[in-house]
């Protein structure tokens, strides 16, 4: 399903013409320099990066460029690209060939979904291309003979992903939806696919004699990953290798280990694909039992990837810690490296140099700016100084309390020097299976309410990834209630270790957290302010609104047409007469994953209610704003908001 279409063109046009009124020139603030993608050449000198500077409100780069630079240090060389440096000219998926002799990279063509395959010297010189494509294509691989390969979506209609922006309901929509393939690139210029025409593949590996094992499951990409099982591929046929027998297990990160033998990979309660958390399973390539080697692990696999001599790597989130382990037929080992920064590679974190054994990471922290680290494991040195003098002033608490006998742990974030009693907002993550880890609070909408004198507090409530598959699981069929109780027994643990007013609080969230901004309201009056970003205010008319609705069975443990009363039990709408707190409501006019009926309907309520509310809807907007305008927009109405509210 596609919600890009079905909205009353007054109320998009009134919200842009709004918006436009309204707008205010931000004061200018130093961009924070985002690396999205780093590779490491096999020798380990030379590292490649897809990065640019965030827009003004602290969203992704608008414009990105790939630069090489020396492993050791020295100049950087950035890649001219033949499209410029002209928004959506978005190289991706940098990956460099077993003989580190060439780079290839995706770029998409700005203005479509089409992309093109390039390669490039590692000194930057002799760019070409080697593939133009009418379709999307990413998570490039390369074997060990130098074949490379990729996930290609011939003829897309919309770029990969349940967050992106969803295509127009237009003509006949009962054709079968554009698949996304395992291909192989020839010397040709050719692609051949190795994946059958019927199944959407989410990730893959290469195995070491040059066949693929993946993810995948048959339909539309955007909703049937929650059903998606483990194949082998071979020559465009499937081999079934597993299947989830519980429809509360998702599966990610499929890693082959370097010698052949063994398939790793990702499975537990996830609610959205690329919000990886779980247990760690095994499962031998030519048959044999598949082993969770976690089970009861009171922490969260994230990431996997094999080392050089073929250990097992995992990247942990351990309550207020990050972690990089091996995991062996015993369990997770000691690990090689645990802090608080938050550490980004396609590899448990890390990009991997083989033979080299050196690796490279993105790390940042709440109070550091990202930078690209090299080194051995836990020996990372900066490479970067990109960032430079950026800085927050904000003092950092990671803090922990009982509620219903469960360990709960967030984190509190406060302007350094502050004194007296501060109004404080509380940041509900995603997902719901996802977590709030470290990250730089100098930019966007958490510098702005820092720099405006309130506190952050960041909770990580049952649901959560950091705990265990039991923590992650103790939300199901119970949305909305333990998790709210969670977080309310976390500000009163903040109370008690901070200076803070109880009765200036405020809450806010997206997607999960926008449902749980508007669940909130309805079920206590100790917020003053609300700001809700793509929220679901009624779970029995968004299961058939929503374009990933799979991700709800395994929530609510039967369909809405099953068991209506499930779903009626944590809706918001249930119980909107209860509402007395003001709240700002903004959606994606195209968001197919949190559509914006589910926002029309709470403001409707609301303003029929005689409640204090506002509402913008973002043109061409699907989860998540990308137009820096937007950005800008939305952060200036919550700043506005929790003051007037607050203040």
């Amino acid at each position: 399903m596609r919600l890009a279409a079905g909205l009353p063109a007054a109320i998009v046009l009134s919200i842009v013409t709004l918006a436009a009124a309204q707008a205010t020139t931000p004061t200018p603030v130093r961009p924070v320099h985002r690396f999205l993608a780093v590779a490491l050449s096999p020798d380990g000198t030379r590292v490649a990066s897809v990065e640019g500077d965030s827009s003004p409100a602290g969203g992704q780069p608008v414009v990105r460029e790939l630069v090489l630079r020396g492993a050791s240090g020295g100049p950087s060389v950035t890649v001219a690209l033949p499209c410029g440096r002209a928004r959506e000219c978005w190289p991706a998926s940098p990956v460099w060939a077993p003989d580190g002799k060439s780079l290839a990279f995706a770029l998409r063509t700005p203005g479509s979904h089409a992309r093109s395959i390039y390669t490039v010297a590692p000194d930057g010189t002799g760019l070409t291309r080697r593939l133009a494509f009418d379709g999307t294509i990413g998570r490039l691989r390369y074997d060990r003979r130098g074949r490379l390969s990729m996930l290609a979506t011939a003829g897309a209609a919309k770029e990969v992903g349940a967050t992106e922006a969803g295509a127009p309901i237009l003509g006949d929509l009962g054709g079968p939806p554009p698949e996304q393939r395992i291909a192989t690139l020839g010397d040709d210029g050719a692609l051949t696919f190795a994946s059958p025409p019927d199944l959407y593949v989410y990730d893959y590996d290469v195995t070491p004699d040059g066949g693929f094992v993946g993810t995948a499951a048959p339909g539309d990409g955007d909703a049937q990953w929650w059903v998606a099982k483990l194949y082998a591929f071979d020559s465009g046929a499937a081999k079934l290798l597993y299947a989830p027998n519980d429809r509360r297990q998702q599966i990610a990160d499929p890693r082959v280990s370097p010698d052949g033998v063994t398939v790793a990979f990702i499975g537990g309660l996830m609610s959205d694909f690329g919000s990886t958390g779980g247990d760690v399973y095994s499962l031998p390539l030519k048959g044999g039992p598949t082993r969770n080697l976690t089970a009861g692990m009171p922490a969260s696999a994230t990431s996997i990837g094999w080392s050089c001599d073929g250990a097992l790597l995992v990247r942990l989130l351990a309550g207020d810690q990050i972690r990089i382990a091996p995991v062996g037929p015993a369990g997770v080992e000691k690990p090689l490296w645990s802090g608080r920064d938050s550490l980004g590679g396609d590899s448990a974190g890390l990009a991997l140099a083989c033979p080299a054994r050196l690796t490279a990471t993105v790390r940042e922290s709440f109070t550091a700016p990202p930078e690209i680290a090299v080194g051995p494991i836990g020996a990372w040195r900066d490479l970067t100084e990109t960032n430079a003098g950026l800085t927050t002033a904000v003092d950092v608490s990671s803090v922990t309390w009982k509620s219903d006998g469960l360990t709960v742990q967030g984190w509190l974030l406060r302007p350094k020097g502050a004194t007296g009693k501060l109004p404080m907002i509380t940041q509900i993550h995603g997902g719901p299976a996802a977590a709030n880890v470290p990250g730089f609070a100098g930019t966007g909408l958490s510098k702005a309410l820092l720099d405006r004198g309130y506190a952050l507090f960041r909770p990580n409530p049952r649901g959560s990834f950091g705990q265990g598959e039991a923590f992650a699981q103790a939300n199901v069929r119970d949305l909305g209630y333990g998790d709210l109780r969670d977080v309310l027994a976390g500000i009163d643990a903040v109370e008690r270790v901070a200076p803070i007013d109880d009765a200036r609080l405020g809450l806010t969230g997206g997607s999960y957290g926008g449902f749980m901004t508007m669940w909130a309201v309805t079920q206590t009056h100790r917020f003053k302010a609300g700001v809700a970003a793509a929220g679901i205010s009624d779970w029995q008319s968004y299961y058939g609104e929503n374009g990933i609705n799979q991700w709800l069975i395994p929530y609510f443990g039967a369909t809405v047409y099953d068991d209506p009363a499930i779903y009626a039990r944590s809706s918001p709408i249930t119980f909107i007469k209860s509402v007395t707190t003001p709240v700002l409501a903004t959606v994606g006019a195209a968001d197919i994953e949190c559509p914006p009926g589910q926002t029309l309907e709470f403001h409707h309520a609301l303003i029929e209610l005689g409640v204090p509310a506002s509402m913008a809807i973002y043109p061409s907007e699907g989860h998540g704003l990308r137009d820096p305008a937007h950005e800008a927009d939305s952060e200036r109405r919550a700043l506005d908001w929790f003051d007037r509210y607050l203040k």
